[in-house]
């Protein structure tokens, strides 16, 4: 959606408000101050960027994480205004960087379709730095201002003669502000990935400094979201060979879909709008999986793969197995809620529903040996579901307040408030009689499970449904499953996996953690799934009892205290423990630690979870070679 309009001044940029509240109120305009909205800043500087390849002026970006923690964007598109804005009697650099709600995303003329935070990106990311520079390559000229938490502190200069043109961003956040100062690499990498699968053929280069060598890894695909749905299945077995892609550009949007199906039992589906991954949905998923069910059932009557008297497959049947890219690209998209999960605008629906509709036809048409292996895994899904529909039917609570419908094994609280509850996950009767014994009953619930729970990668929904531990969960955290699941309906806000500190351990806790993940993934996205760090050691001196919860913790600790006459006792199983010592060392929230499991990175998750529990055996072979240097505790 290239705008060939290269007369983009400062003018060009409109003002809305001021920006006095984001340093009082940074969680308004980045989520958080903690680790999100410190990678937040570096998508709010590349996301410019981006709108400058988006607008057809950019190729390449390059992403510098400094040492001691600092950001450099550089880019090579047109360059931030420079001139002087006639109403502001500021250059546009200044006006961008300085003024919430200002840039050229507003009116028109300067951007046609933009991501960031409507625009307010590179002035929240200077006001929240302790020091920005920017450096503009233009007609010849470096241009450049320093700031100091939002504020100007040199004129904008021209400090030198360049043949470049583009933009470079350096900042450095401001340690009053946010309570961690570490970027993550993989977090930026994936991010900054996901955004080169979107954009075909435009470069993005990562760099980190930090290390004793330089790491350097550069993403581009020129078959864009096909590129994608073919990274997102890599270690999935195909059941057709090739990527459905269709794209079309209209009125109201220009819509890409890529389409690939797997022998897997669940759906992943990722959608995009300007580049922001709404997670959430909105009405180009809602036009999506409309067309693509109405469609597929359309070829499977005219074919009789269903006859007269059958039911029309539902979109779940259809979708069992899919991967799908939807990425659309807008002028004004209306994202609801702060954080823009959600796409709302209504004609974006009719107009992705005719899109989708009209080539998922033609190609079911054009490759009939294609949309019979679609058609025929949605009819072995129709059957799976309703054998679950049974298996539901036996396991659903008529009210979250019948005590009887609940689990024989569950120990549950007196507390009847969700968000004051709380449930443990153990393994096994032993850890469990140690949790009931410890636990704070008016708030903390216990549910002992039996064995390893089913692996349920490899599971369609029915043989799920069958399985004990899985439906004792399901009964006790009273959400449903599913499509049926309901966020409102949970019985706890915390569910805490409590596994033993062992490989069966580590497990169990994958196994859980696959089954939310692929059927309650609503909980993680809540925040509601929490991992406890029971301790591996308990050390006894003189009479004086600690806990320990790693080697190194026990290897500086008897440094300190030396190593005569202690007792040393490595812990196997919780059940090991007694009530009262589960109770200080996992379970009083005064004491514990607890890990809060969330799934920012979706693709990144689903790759994961489809390596260790997924049914190719090379690339779990693969993962474990290459991260056995990171093993910390391995029982032999």
């Amino acid at each position: 959606m290239a705008e060939n309009n290269n007369n983009y001044d400062a003018n060009k940029i409109k003002v809305l408000e001021g920006l006095e509240a984001v340093r009082k109120r940074p969680g308004m305009y980045i989520g958080s101050t903690g680790v999100k909205g410190l990678h937040h800043l570096v998508y709010e500087v590349v996301d410019n960027s981006v709108d400058e390849a988006l607008a057809g002026f950019c190729k390449n970006i390059t992403v510098e994480i400094n040492k001691g923690e600092t950001i450099t964007v550089t880019d090579d598109g047109r360059g931030i205004p420079t001139d002087m804005n006639d109403k502001y009697q500021k250059s546009g650099v200044e006006i961008a960087l300085t003024m919430l709600h200002a840039g050229g995303k507003f009116g028109d003329g300067g951007y046609k379709v933009s991501g960031g935070l409507h625009g307010v990106g590179v002035s929240v990311v200077n006001a929240l730095s302790e020091e920005t520079e920017v450096e503009v390559y233009q007609n010849g000229k470096i241009h450049r201002q320093k700031y100091q938490r939002g504020d100007a502190v040199t004129p904008l200069e021209v400090v030198g003669k360049t043949k470049k043109r583009g933009t470079r961003v350096y900042f450095k956040p401001d340690d009053q502000i946010f309570s961690e100062l570490i970027f993550d690499y993989d977090t930026l990498r994936h991010r900054i990935r996901e955004l080169a699968f979107l954009n075909k053929g435009l470069n993005i280069t990562l760099i980190d400094h930090r290390g004793e060598e330089k790491k350097e890894e550069s993403f581009m695909y020129e078959g864009g979201i096909v590129s994608f749905a073919e990274f997102v299945n890599k270690n999935k077995e195909k059941i057709m060979d090739d990527v459905i892609y269709f794209e079309k550009e209209g009125d109201v949007c220009l819509v890409e879909v890529a389409i690939q199906y797997t022998s897997v039992f669940s759906e992943n589906i990722y959608s995009f709008a300007n580049n922001i991954n709404t997670v959430e949905g909105g009405m180009h998923l809602n036009g999506f999986k409309t067309a693509l069910t109405r469609s597929v059932n359309a070829y499977a009557r005219k074919y009789n793969f269903l006859k007269e008297n059958e039911e029309n497959l539902t979109g779940d049947d259809i979708r069992e197995g899919i991967t799908a890219i939807i990425s659309v690209k807008l002028g004004n998209p209306e994202f609801e809620g702060q954080t823009k999960t959600k796409l709302g605008n209504p004609e974006v629906r009719g107009y992705v529903d005719t899109v989708v509709g009209e080539n998922i036809s033609a190609y079911l048409e054009e490759h009939p040996s294609s949309a019979k292996v679609i058609v025929e895994k949605a009819l072995t899904a129709n059957r799976a579901r309703k054998a679950a529909r049974k298996a539901k039917d036996l396991i659903r609570r008529k009210s979250v307040l019948e005590s009887t419908a609940l689990p024989g094994k569950l120990s549950d609280c007196r507390e009847k408030d969700p968000a004051k509850s709380e449930i443990y996950i153990v393994e096994g009767d032993s850890a469990g009689g140690s949790a009931k014994n410890g636990r704070d009953s008016q708030n903390q619930a216990i549910l002992p499970l039996r064995g390893k729970i089913l692996n349920v990668e490899k599971a369609r929904l029915d043989r799920v449904l069958t399985a004990d531990t899985i439906r004792s969960m399901i009964t006790a955290f009273g959400t449903g499953i599913g499509e049926e699941f309901d966020i409102e309906k949970a019985r706890y806000h915390k569910i805490i996996i409590m596994t033993d500190a062992d490989v069966d351990g580590a497990h169990i806790r994958t196994l859980l953690l696959t089954f939310f993940y692929r059927y309650m993934r609503g909980l993680l996205e809540a925040g509601y799934i929490y991992i406890a760090q029971p301790p591996l050691y308990k050390l006894e001196k003189n009479k004086k009892v600690m806990y320990l919860y790693s080697d190194e913790e026990l290897n500086a600790k008897l440094d300190e205290i030396g190593r005569d006459r202690i007792d040393v006792q490595r812990y196997k199983g919780l059940g090991e423990m007694n009530g009262d010592q589960l109770w200080d060392t996992t379970m009083n929230p005064e004491n514990r630690t607890l890990l809060q499991v969330n799934i920012d990175d979706a693709v990144y998750a689903n790759e994961l979870f489809t390596i260790l529990m997924g049914d190719q055996v090379q690339p779990r072979k693969d993962f474990i070679t290459q991260n056995a240097h990171t093993v910390q505790n391995l029982d032999i």
